[in-house]
This record gives C-alpha cells, structure tokens and sequence, in this order.
C-alpha cells in the first residue's frame, strides 16, 4: 500500500521527519493545484494521501469526491492531536 504526504513547498516543519527517514513526502509547488495533484497520487496508486492542514484549505475535492470511497483515505493533519480522517 503506498502512502504519501502533501505539503506547501515553503513548509519545512510539516512531515519533516518522514522525510528525512525517506517516505513519500511532495512539496506542492502551487497550491491551487492540490486537487490535481491528488488525482495525480490516486492514479499513481497511492491510498492514502495525508496533507498538511494548509494544504487541504486549498482543496474542494477532497471530501466530497473520496468520502465514500473504501479504496483511498484522506487524512487531513491538523495538528499532533487532531487527525481528521475522509
């Protein structure tokens, strides 16, 4: 199952752990491109995409188009207490 991680490319705190012990963690050069570039992970087969909490304040598919899919997760980290989970 591949799992990726989406931050804003100016942010350099969000998943930096996971970056540098090498996971899949994608700078978005444009945020208004968030929703392409999801679309873009999905086709890529990845399942879950988790984005940082500014990332997904760029997206207007993410609830709406994977709610109900039982193939792909969107996780939304708002915070280190609060996952919200799509």
């Amino acid at each position: 199952m591949k799992i990726s991680w989406l931050r804003a490319k100016n942010d350099d705190n969000s998943f930096k752990v996971l970056k540098n012990l090498g996971f899949d963690v994608y700078n978005v050069e444009d945020e208004e491109k968030t929703d392409e570039v999801i679309n873009n992970l999905v086709q890529n087969d990845y399942k879950i995409i988790v984005l940082s909490n500014e990332m997904a304040s760029f997206s207007s598919d993410i609830i709406t188009k994977y709610r109900n899919q039982d193939d792909i997760s969107i996780v939304i980290a708002e915070g280190k207490e609060n996952l919200k989970l799509y």
